[in-house]
């Protein structure tokens, strides 16, 4: 069986976010244990698995991801880097539309420029009070803090850029932070000072393994909606300032975000077991 190493949400080698892809053959889903075990070994934020959907004229592939510790609702990168490793891979072009478990059906789109589109469901923010102790988390004072609805995040505004670049999160105390507050994770954001991007994020997720994520796509769907009501534009762009970076373009279609990046696959495997 073919494993393969893609870095989404990259112009170059080395940046962006890695995510495993394993493409499996038609028919049942392999053990769960075995799919978290595969993710544990790839180390990577997310390992997606993908097989061919069984006579479904609505869906082309079913997709699953995993962290090294848990199955996840929804994944932007590991869903762009399976889209890209079926162009390269099996040479399928156009639109290839994915059933997920959790988060209906997720189109991915290649371009003609070699950047591909996610097609995923919007996760406007509820604004609620800052959460105690999420500022001594942080180590800064956030200005507001929304909940992500189906998403599951906690988004969190800061008073600039520098400040987000700046966060060295008490990753044990933000374990504690997201369970007590039921989420999946923690993002952090401001608007940009770049000439490239409009607002800035970062994302950490230690309670489900990924202590802090190099480009999260899920992340946009909330992040989107939120800068576009503010800054007035519904098309933006956004710079994960993790250390790897990446650069996310998004655009709202109704209840729906386009996510649009490039991948690079870095590593062909074959997985053993």
């Amino acid at each position: 069986m073919r494993i393969h190493v893609v870095d989404a949400f990259a112009d170059r080698p080395f940046t962006g976010n890695p995510a495993g892809v394993c493409l499996l053959d038609a028919g049942d889903w392999p053990e769960d244990a075995w799919m978290r075990r595969v993710a544990g070994e790839m180390n990577h934020s997310e390992t997606a698995f993908a097989r061919p959907a069984a006579d479904d004229d609505d869906v082309d592939w079913e997709i699953r991801w995993f962290t090294p510790l848990v199955e996840t609702n929804l994944c932007g990168h590991a869903t762009l880097a399976t889209a890209h490793t079926l162009r390269r891979e099996r040479g399928i072009s156009g639109a290839v539309r994915f059933r997920s478990r959790f988060s209906g059906v997720l189109i991915a789109h290649a371009n003609e420029d070699g950047t591909i589109t996610l097609d995923f469901p919007a996760a406007p923010g509820s604004e609620i009070p800052v959460p105690d102790g999420l500022a001594e988390v942080l180590g800064t004072k956030p200005e507001a803090a929304f909940r992500t609805g189906a998403l599951g995040d906690l988004l969190t505004v800061l008073p600039d850029e520098a400040a987000v670049r700046a966060v060295r999160p008490d990753l044990g105390a933000m374990v504690d932070l997201t369970r007590r507050e039921g989420v999946r994770g923690v993002i952090i954001t401001a608007l940009g000072s770049g000439l490239e991007y409009d607002f800035v994020s970062r994302f950490f997720s230690p309670a489900e393994g990924i202590l802090e994520d190099p480009v999260t796509g899920s992340a946009h769907t909330a992040l989107a909606p939120y800068w576009a009501a503010r800054i007035g534009r519904d098309r933006l762009t956004g710079l994960q300032a993790s250390e790897r970076t990446g650069l996310v373009k998004t655009a709202l279609d109704g209840d729906r975000v386009l996510l649009t990046g490039n991948a690079i696959t870095v590593l062909d495997g074959t997985l053993h077991v």
